[in-house]
């Protein structure tokens, strides 16, 4: 009796792991094609993004600390070599200089918090993939070996071939899709990182400019 109850359980985990393959292979399709476009998008932020060093920091630094009043520190901060959100962050800053001093400190607490709420969310979806590629890998690597062990016990060496070659090929794909997903989150949080400290450093040279207009 309990041999036959544990054989219709075996039977039902048997058919439940079966009706996963389909929808893992899908899901490693669709984790590749990100894990992609998300290099390619890498590559592209390689080759063209251009941080703003030490040496222009300073000078923009100097030339923050040397305007006359808010709509030339506005300028500054438009005319120099910041990313586009970095600017948005700082002339937003500055557009606010009528606010008290603490109001004006809390206000960019906010924007840069809200703008690493951002970068966060961009690598938290390679950080995805760095855990589930090589997951799903695993998934698509045992379902299909079931079948393929029966089949070598009744001799059917087609259906273990094809197992095998299920098995290894999304073993692959998800130790594919997890190293793609490293790399960008890797470089990506020391880009964005850096983009932060800087985007901090400018908004406190504003913010004390601005206390003394």
């Amino acid at each position: 009796m309990i041999l036959q109850g544990t054989g219709i359980l075996t039977s039902f985990i048997h058919i439940v792991s079966e009706s996963l393959l389909a929808p893992v292979i899908v899901i490693l399709v669709i984790f590749l094609i990100f894990a992609i476009l998300s290099f390619g998008g890498f590559l592209n932020e390689l080759f063209t993004k251009k941080p703003l060093k030490s040496d222009g920091l300073e000078k923009l630094l100097q030339e923050i600390n040397s305007s006359s009043n808010p709509d030339e520190l506005k300028n500054i901060v438009e005319e120099s070599n910041l990313y586009k959100e970095q600017k948005e962050v700082l002339t937003k800053i500055t557009d606010n200089y009528n606010l008290g001093h603490e109001a004006r400190k809390a206000f960019a607490s906010k924007l840069i918090e809200e703008e690493e709420s951002k970068l966060i969310k961009l690598t938290s979806k390679t950080d995805l993939l760095v855990r589930l590629g090589p997951i799903f890998g695993l998934l698509g690597t045992l379902i299909p070996l079931g079948p393929g062990l029966s089949a070598l016990g009744t001799g059917d060496i087609t259906t273990l071939a094809e197992s095998l070659t299920i098995a290894f090929d999304t073993t692959v794909t998800g130790l594919i899709i997890g190293a793609l997903g490293f790399i960008v989150s890797k470089y990506r949080k020391q880009w964005y990182d850096s983009d932060l400290t800087t985007t901090e450093t400018v908004a406190e040279t504003i913010l004390e400019k601005l206390d003394n207009f």
